[in-house]
């Protein structure tokens, strides 16, 4: 099947749940069985089929066939969240002692995952420079490094590592590759065949696409890796609730319907945003200003709605003004909806391998489904507001 087939029926069967077109939200916890033998064989193989709520439902099973058959993936695992995706990711492979490289332009919450409850249990993080060669990777592994994490792009500041050249060197390290695959989502980025082994998605994101769920997502490049995520997600007491879960397959649906506009609305804006005397940096992989461009345009089939752009200096109150009267893209820290959002940003904060710095305030948009014309205008407004 195309991809547009894939997102219509992957997951579904109409027979199973009495002839309905959508796999029904399953609300339980408690499986009952009719024998003994039934029972202790449910329990021998806990992982297959239906045996505990928070083992899965065949809500769970039905977004996670759709997404793994998306990213070519062996299996998927669902969770509560995304950053529930990548801790149960991260555990899956971690322990006491063991080391880990992280891109140093990674999602917030992964960095405090790495330097908060990881550093505790004892393992360490070591976080490098994303845009270093594969020969620079090279001299970062130990003995005791257990995976390489990476996200491409940044979802703040962009930048593109080069993830075949250094999934060569992490599996040369016997060291699993796990990477952050939400801006782009399977659409957009073929993480396993780049040579991840671990996909992780923040699927409240544009999985969902309509900023009332909060789910994620893990796809596992074969069996053994699976279970392992499996397993740590179940110890964790991970478990996604089943209307999220319906929620994310109802969004699977359209994914393909509202990419390309979130595609086409983004690097518009951006194109725009580029050619304002107020604005001093545009920072959208798919434009050829950007420094990993060419990477880009070998390893992505797309972007999404998802960029930053810096602003000349500017006061506080002049960038108050600015964000206070938009009135098509709100305030809020997510992204992927339909709707337009703009947060101000300042990546410096978090850096540790790399030194991040403007001489003007950073803003992250993100383009919803509005009319182009009503962003670019909307946007206009706000910047001249700062004058």
């Amino acid at each position: 099947m195309k991809t547009a087939t894939q997102l219509v029926h992957s997951g579904r069967d109409p027979a199973a749940h009495h002839g309905m077109v959508n796999v029904p939200a399953y609300h339980g916890s408690t499986v009952l069985f009719d024998t003994l033998e039934a029972f202790e064989a449910s329990q021998a193989s806990p992982f297959t089929g239906v045996h505990y709520g928070r083992f899965g439902t065949p809500t769970h099973f039905a977004f996670e066939q759709a997404v793994a058959r998306l990213e070519n993936a062996y299996g998927a695992v669902s969770t509560c969240s995304g950053l529930a995706a990548i801790a149960a990711a991260v555990m899956s492979v971690a322990e006491a002692g063991a080391h880990l490289l992280v891109a140093d332009s990674v999602y917030g919450p992964t960095r405090m995952l790495c330097n908060g409850l990881l550093k505790r249990l004892g393992v360490e993080t070591e976080y490098f420079d994303p845009t270093i060669s594969a020969d620079q990777l090279q001299s970062l592994f130990r003995a005791n490094t257990r995976a390489l994490f990476v996200e491409p792009p940044g979802s703040l500041t962009f930048e593109i590592s080069d993830v075949p050249a250094m999934a060569a060197v992490a599996h040369a390290h016997d060291a699993v590759v796990i990477a952050d695959n939400t801006w782009a989502t399977p659409l957009y980025y073929n993480a396993h065949g780049h040579g991840v082994d671990i996909s992780v998605h923040a699927a409240t994101k544009y999985m969902v696409g309509h900023s009332d769920a909060l789910l994620g997502v893990v796809n596992c490049i074969d069996e053994t890796t699976h279970e392992r995520v499996k397993m740590a997600a179940v110890a964790l007491g991970y478990c996604a609730g089943p209307d999220d879960v319906y929620l994310g397959l109802r969004g699977l649906r359209t994914l393909g319907q509202r990419l390309p506009v979130h595609q086409s609305n983004g690097l518009a804006l951006a194109n725009w945003l580029a050619d304002q005397p107020q604005v001093a940096r545009v920072i959208h992989p798919a434009r050829l200003d950007h420094p990993q461009h060419a990477l880009w345009q070998r390893d992505f089939t797309g972007a999404t709605g998802l960029f930053s752009f810096v602003l000349q200096p500017v006061e506080r109150s002049q960038l108050a003004a600015m964000l206070d009267g938009l009135a098509y893209y709100g305030m809020g820290a997510s992204w992927g909806g339909y709707e337009s959002l703009i947060i101000p940003a300042n990546p410096a904060r978090s850096r540790s391998a790399t030194e991040w710095s403007t001489t003007g305030p950073m803003l992250r948009v993100h383009a919803g489904l509005e009319d182009i014309d009503d962003l670019i205008d909307d946007m206009a407004a706000g910047l001249a507001r700062l004058d």
